[in-house]
């Protein structure tokens, strides 16, 4: 006899609990209850049988919790002196980790999350470590629920390419070509090629001459490394004048000195970076275009090739790479793949190209 399963219900709002219990709810059982004031709502509660229910950071009276606790439920209770929430319930967004800009860097959420990251590891804090994987499950959950309708195509690539660029630009069409053709653009959510791709995303209800206005005032800051503050807030601003749905970005506190860009409408930022790329590359299952990059990109190329190298012709990811001199001189990979794919399905599913023309017609629909 099979057992049969608990409906799961994700609550993340009071607005949500409130038209669940106006509905006539009685029990609690699969409820999981994400970071919610619930202190106004101790005789709802209280009515309710909390058998099988999980509350993650949330407020609650001490009546209702001890009642929780009593039923069956489970309390998961907030950590204090974080700078962020473990159990948040939603993606960041740029105005999440970029609040406080005009402050400077220092005082948005982005960089004191940050800091934080490095003093703890720095002591070998167990506590961190907690911390920050219940935080990364609660953005994986996040993102699991983001619409999956539209086919994901990953773009990687160097976050050192400068914003005045041509292949900052070319990033910009790619981005733009590959949202038009209805699919949806995910990045590592760093600056250089990701931006471009995250801003070509956003600007894909726009015509060249709006693209030409955004790079123009793009290029008064063409680099984060001078200050992240000013790099930010043009990007802020181009945001505010030509606004658009930029796509997915997954970036990491790992890699410090790589801000977030600020033109993704979805951000899943995480602590883990092996984490982190594993979803990236997981989700991106209508292929991944890769732009010339360095060691990162380097990176993300050999784990996308690892699956490949040992999966079936039917679960092969397209692998494309942007850059013939890139890749078979400056840093020469491309023969590495040819002679890993030889007589194996990953033979079909890697491509070196030179023009984002060429890469966005091989993932269109």
């Amino acid at each position: 006899m099979t057992t049969p399963s608990i409906p799961h219900l994700d609550i993340e709002s009071l607005a949500h609990f409130d038209k669940v219990t106006a509905a006539g709810a009685t029990s609690m059982i699969g409820w999981r209850v994400q970071s919610v004031d619930l202190t106004s709502r101790t005789p709802v509660l209280l009515k309710l049988s909390p058998m099988g229910s999980v509350f993650l950071g949330c407020e609650l009276a001490e009546t209702a919790a001890a009642w929780i606790r009593d039923g069956g439920g489970l309390i998961f209770p907030a950590i204090p002196e974080l700078p962020f929430d473990p159990y948040r319930g939603s993606l960041y967004t740029a105005d999440d980790l970029y609040a406080g800009l005009p402050s400077g860097y220092e005082a948005t959420p982005d960089a004191q999350i940050y800091a934080w990251s490095r003093q703890h590891d720095e002591k070998g804090d167990t506590s961190r470590t907690l911390a920050a994987a219940l935080h990364d499950h609660s953005i994986a959950d996040a993102l699991h629920e983001l619409p999956g309708g539209r086919p994901w195509i990953g773009v990687m690539g160097g976050h050192g390419i400068a914003r005045t660029s041509p292949t900052y630009r070319s990033a910009v069409l790619l981005g733009r070509t590959l949202a038009r053709a209805g699919l949806t653009v995910a990045t590592g959510g760093g600056p250089g090629a990701m931006e471009a791709a995250n801003l070509g995303s956003s600007l894909a209800s726009y015509d060249d001459a709006v693209v030409d206005a955004a790079l123009e005032a793009l290029a008064e800051v063409p680099s984060f490394k001078a200050s992240v503050a000013a790099w930010a807030s043009t990007g802020l601003a181009v945001r505010r004048d030509f606004p658009g749905d930029g796509g997915v970005s997954i970036p990491t506190w790992f890699y410090g000195h790589e801000p977030p860009n600020v033109f993704a409408s979805a951000i899943a930022k995480y602590f883990s970076n092996a984490l982190r790329e594993d979803v990236l590359l997981s989700r991106a299952r209508g292929g991944i275009i890769y732009l010339p990059g360095a060691a990162g990109t380097v990176q993300e190329i050999f784990q996308a090739v690892t699956p490949n190298y040992y999966s079936d012709p039917a679960t092969q990811i397209p692998m494309i790479l942007v850059g013939i001199d890139h890749w078979t001189v400056k840093l020469p990979l491309w023969p590495l793949l040819r002679s890993l794919a030889t007589n194996r399905p990953m033979s079909a599913s890697i491509h070196l190209v030179d023009t984002i023309e060429e890469a966005a017609k091989l993932v269109s629909p």
